[in-house]
């Protein structure tokens, strides 16, 4: 019995993958015979390019509370100095605070649930902008801002953004190279159906996605990684090319 049913599914086994064989030869029959009768051949190609970012922005911020807009100010001020100081010693240059944004802080005077909230203080916050070209700096920066916080400094460093300035060139670079790309896979679909390739019919780029590096998510409006340093850009064009 044991041999029989080791005979059974072997034959079971060797009829599945002649099935399988037959099947994906009349698919690829049906894909030739289509590409010997048809006038066009469309195609999508793709280019990659790996990429380092060329500029980082740092945004941070620091604040300061008192019982009135004019104490916040002062210490606010006071501690703007100090912000301006750190920076010019890590030898930042480009860097710009920005204007004051006041805040009422309000607590209730009563716990019931008809009680007004009523002001108590104010906290003044000042943006900080950091830009470099240098983008390994301003992680270190960043780690560095603790400083400000032991001087007294209501300081929050609020992230790094990494640029790749150059992207609209690439963008414009790479659809030439998807181009070539998709005309590649073109002549070698016309070939397996014994035609050539024409001229370009049409060309429609798709959407550009800006990953970490080696990374290929996708998104219908396109990716814009900010959070690496090491980025992979991908295009894509769908072409259509004349067939002869």
């Amino acid at each position: 019995m044991p041999s029989e049913r080791s005979h059974l599914i072997g034959s079971v086994a060797g009829l599945a993958l002649a099935a399988g064989a037959v099947l994906a030869a009349v698919i690829l029959s049906s894909t030739w015979r289509r590409i010997a009768e048809s006038q066009v051949v469309t195609v999508t190609g793709s280019a990659h390019r790996n990429v380092r970012s060329d500029l980082a922005v740092w945004h941070a911020s620091f604040s300061a509370d008192a019982d009135s807009i004019l104490e916040a100010q002062k210490r606010l001020t006071s501690d703007r100095q100090k912000v301006e100081a750190f920076l010019q010693a890590n030898a930042v240059k480009d860097f710009a605070i920005l204007p004051v944004q006041i805040r009422e802080i309000t607590a209730h005077s009563d716990p019931g649930a008809d009680s007004v909230p009523v002001t108590i203080g104010y906290r003044l916050t000042r943006n900080v902008e950091v830009r470099s070209a240098d983008v390994e700096s301003l992680p270190r920066l960043s780690s560095d801002s603790t400083d400000l916080i032991q001087q007294g400094v209501v300081f929050a460093s609020q992230g790094i953004d990494f640029i790749y300035t150059k992207a609209g060139d690439a963008k414009v670079e790479m659809m030439a190279e998807a181009t070539k790309d998709a005309r590649t896979r073109a002549e070698q679909i016309a070939n397996q159906g014994g035609r050539t390739i024409k001229a370009l019919r049409s060309a429609k780029m798709g959407v550009v996605q800006i990953n970490p590096l080696y990374s290929s998510a996708t998104s219908w409006e396109g990716n814009n990684d900010t959070t690496s340093i090491e980025k992979t850009i991908t295009a894509t064009v769908t072409a259509t090319f004349g067939l002869q």
